[in-house]
């Protein structure tokens, strides 16, 4: 069944005109004064000009049709009719008219002449308010003697030489502006076209403020004139309270309306319920006031509940309602229809896989004015985006990890959640219990199912950061001891941790907390993050202090928070102080400060987005006079390799981070977690130890790929890896792991290097080069040498060189 379409005039700020000339009159008022962005649309829909506050008169096109019914609605027939009220009200008031007939007569002339003028100099839309609303407001209101036309917002009984003593210096100055602009306006042309001289005589730039001259010396003859009414006339002195009333009416107007407003909508909401869901037709909230009066602010009672009835049923209408409130006094509706729609939307979750995609549906950014709602939306786009990377987890292992570690953060929002009575808390807490325990019996399934078909689960995480939560995490307790050794230094100098990618840098900082005593708290800030992406230096400070609080918080330790408005007008300054604020939340206790990928910092340098002297200097203070701060960078380049580095961190101690030790090696092959369920032959586990050379990453890579193997493998002999299943996963891991030999042979090694690489690859497993033969092939690349020594590349083996690891020799060859 197909939905109605949508009438022209409905839920639109550019509705069409009525074709007949009285009632598109009439339309055309009611548009002025209830729907304006409906008025200032149809005249951009004529000419595009009678926008302008001072138009240029050649700018409009007179052949258009359109534009002498605007003036003849505007000028002739609206005056008119204002006339024939003030007459009716008059008459059925029993109030003799005497000479009401030859002042409205007047007045209706000076209306068109008036109009016609401020409408040539000042607009269409400002000339129309001026020459008719106000007139029909206090022309019932005045007695006989006064005339129903008016200059600017009341009407005046003037006689003739004050009418012209107020129309003419307006007119006059209005349309010396008209005249004026023109002109100027094609000069600026011509001087665009360099038609001519780029500079404007003195007595040209004298006659371009001409016309602000005179309008400043007409609305002093204008408000002279109203102070002389004022004392002298005591009919205009009694009609002043309701001039001023007329021209606050947008300010009151919606007040008394609301009572009859809330009548009307109800009556509406009343009648279209029972036939609301019959599809066919059209429900009845077009004619409700929030679409038809732009003045009312105040909330509309029930305009949410009919909105959701109708986007329950009508889509299409809902959906064209909602674009028209967002735009409107009235978002709050749209928006909390909006929030309901989320959560129902929400709520009909009923499994992970549509916990998974719910991030891709959520409606956020139009919800700033609704603090509350917009928060619980982000935690819930947050939790479906963590369920998202859980379930791509490779293994079922890390899935049901992920998942347990997702169900325990539900845990800590759920305790959140039944602390509040914000109303929105209360809508979505039982939504955020029921993913819990969606998410909760999917882990357990996923267990179920792992155990009846036997597979094995595979703990490692290849080509991301282990975190505190993972329990594959292995050894680099010697490099702990080193750092804590380091960090017990008087002279406190700065560390950096350094070594090849993939070896395990960031994974050792997400961890180094198991490593050190529990008074030292590292926080991680990830420099590849939002700090480096920043514009300027307060967006810069702004996102380290919120990734610093984040860490710390993980930690266990509350962090004072630090706005970015407080940045904006002296961000090192209000950084510094925040710092003091860190100092007081330490105590006793010191905070490692771990600057991950600083080497992205410094591009950012490079390309002038941030100043060396005021980054590097503050970091470089930060170390020398704040003792509960530790500084710890890493990186996969030595501080040499950048030059300005050097000269603000002086006496920096390297920590260098290289391959695993053997026996954590082992224990990464062979207990990776508790319970791990495949053996290894003894000669397998050698062949792994060849392979990588204890390579971390290698190590998880090759393993990961034997499980695979494993468990294509007959049941019977699953659980039990050879030499033989090491081998033949050595071509799919070297296929898997393809970004990482890539990142070597294009971003670590220039072209000769990798010729060099590929020369000795070719010589067979263990193969060695003798250096002399290397320097006849490669002529003057002593410093392509040393670079791929520094990359533990190649290592020298008496008087040649030969490859470090033997899966990265396969790669190259």
């Amino acid at each position: 069944m197909t939905s109605p379409q949508l009438p022209p005039n409905a839920y639109t700020n550019a509705p069409q005109q009525h074709p007949n000339l009285i009632l598109g009159s009439l339309q055309l008022l009611f548009w002025f004064v209830f729907r304006p962005q409906a008025f200032h649309n149809h005249l951009k829909r004529i000419d595009h000009s009678l926008e302008i506050n001072f138009l240029n008169i050649n700018r409009l096109r007179w052949k258009n049709s359109a534009l002498y019914k605007l003036f003849l609605q505007t000028f002739l027939i609206l005056p008119f009719l204002n006339y024939f009220i003030v007459s009716l009200v008059l008459a059925v008031l029993g109030t003799p008219l005497g000479n009401f007939p030859l002042s409205a007569f007047l007045g209706l002339l000076f209306v068109t002449a008036f109009g016609s003028v401020f409408g040539a100099g000042m607009g269409i839309g400002q000339s129309f308010g001026i020459a008719f609303t106000q007139g029909l407001i206090f022309g019932i209101s005045f007695d006989v003697g006064f005339s129903v036309a008016f200059g600017v917002g009341f009407s005046l009984n003037f006689d003739i030489a004050s009418v012209l003593a107020l129309s003419l210096p307006f007119g006059l100055g209005l349309g010396v502006t008209s005249a004026y602009s023109s002109y100027f306006v094609e000069l600026d042309k011509k001087k665009e076209n360099q038609e001519v001289s780029t500079t404007m005589p003195t007595n040209v730039r004298r006659l371009k403020s001409l016309p602000l001259l005179i309008i400043v010396f007409s609305a002093l003859i204008l408000f002279l004139i109203i102070v002389r009414l004022f004392f002298i006339n005591p009919q205009f002195r009694n009609a002043f309270p309701t001039i001023i009333l007329g021209l606050t009416i947008n300010l009151y107007l919606p007040i008394l309306l609301y009572p009859f407003l809330t009548v009307w909508n109800a009556l509406l909401y009343y009648l279209d319920k029972p036939t609301i869901a019959n599809k066919r037709t059209l429900s009845l909230l077009r004619y409700h006031s929030a679409f038809w009066d732009e003045w009312q602010r105040i909330p509309l009672i029930g305009l949410d509940k009919h909105l959701l009835e109708v986007m329950k049923h009508k889509q299409v209408e809902g959906r064209a309602a909602m674009d028209y409130l967002n735009s409107s006094p009235q978002r709050w509706a749209a928006q909390a229809v909006q929030i309901e729609l989320d959560a129902r939307s929400l709520q009909d979750c009923a499994d992970v896989e549509a916990i998974r995609e719910a991030h891709r549906i959520l409606i956020i950014d139009e919800l700033e004015n609704e603090l509350s709602s917009s928060f619980i939306l982000k935690i819930f786009s947050r939790i479906s985006e963590d369920v998202d990377a859980a379930l791509n987890q490779a293994s079922a292992y890390n899935q049901r990890l992920a998942l347990r570690a997702f169900a325990d953060k539900l845990n800590l929002q759920l305790e959140n959640f039944a602390r509040s009575s914000d109303k929105y808390t209360v809508r979505f807490y039982p939504i955020i219990k029921s993913w819990r325990e969606i998410a909760t019996n999917y882990a357990d399934e996923l267990a179920k199912i792992t155990e009846l078909r036997q597979e094995i689960d595979s703990p490692y995480i290849i080509g991301v950061p282990l975190t505190r939560e993972q329990e594959i995490f292995t050894g680099r307790d010697d490099i702990g001891l080193r750092i804590e050794q380091l960090l017990r230094d008087r002279r406190r100098p700065p560390l950096l941790l350094y070594g090849q990618r993939r070896m395990g840098k960031t994974s050792l900082l997400n961890n180094i907390g198991k490593l050190l005593p529990n008074n030292i708290i590292p926080i991680f800030v990830d420099l590849q993050g939002a700090p480096s992406s920043a514009s300027d230096h307060a967006g810069f400070l702004y996102n380290l202090a919120r990734d610093m609080e984040k860490s710390a918080k993980k930690q266990g330790l509350t962090l004072p928070s630090l706005t970015r408005e407080v940045l904006k007008s002296d961000p090192f300054t209000y950084f510094d102080e925040w710092l003091d604020k860190v100092e007081q939340a330490l105590e006793e206790n010191t905070a490692l400060l771990a600057l991950d990928e600083f080497e992205v910092l410094d591009n950012a340098i490079a390309k002038g987005r941030f100043d060396e002297q005021d980054v590097l200097g503050m970091l470089r203070h930060l170390i020398q006079h704040r003792p509960r701060f530790k500084v710890l960078l890493a990186g996969s380049h030595t501080i040499e390799e950048y030059q300005r580095w050097a000269s603000y961190l002086i006496n920096v101690q390297v920590v260098h981070i290289s391959y695993l030790k053997e026996a954590e090696a082992r224990q990464l092959i062979e207990r990776p977690v508790k319970d791990f369920t495949l053996r290894y032959e003894s000669d397998a586990v050698e062949r792994v130890l060849q392979l990588t050379r204890c390579h971390p990453f290698l190590v998880q890579l090759l393993c990961a790929e034997i499980i695979v193997l494993k468990n294509e493998q007959d049941p019977s002999i699953r659980r039990l890896a050879t030499l033989a299943d090491v081998e033949a996963a050595i071509p799919e891991a070297l296929q898997s792991g393809g970004f990482f030999f890539a990142d070597i042979q294009n971003n670590q090694v220039d072209a000769t290097g990798q010729a060099i690489l590929r020369f000795i690859a070719a010589q067979g497993e263990e193969g060695i080069v003798s250096r002399q033969t290397l320097l006849q092939q490669f002529p003057d690349a002593d410093i392509t040498f040393n670079l791929l020594l520094q990359r533990e590349l190649i290592e020298e083996v008496d008087d040649g060189y030969g490859f470090q690891v033997e899966l990265i020799r396969r790669w190259f060859i």
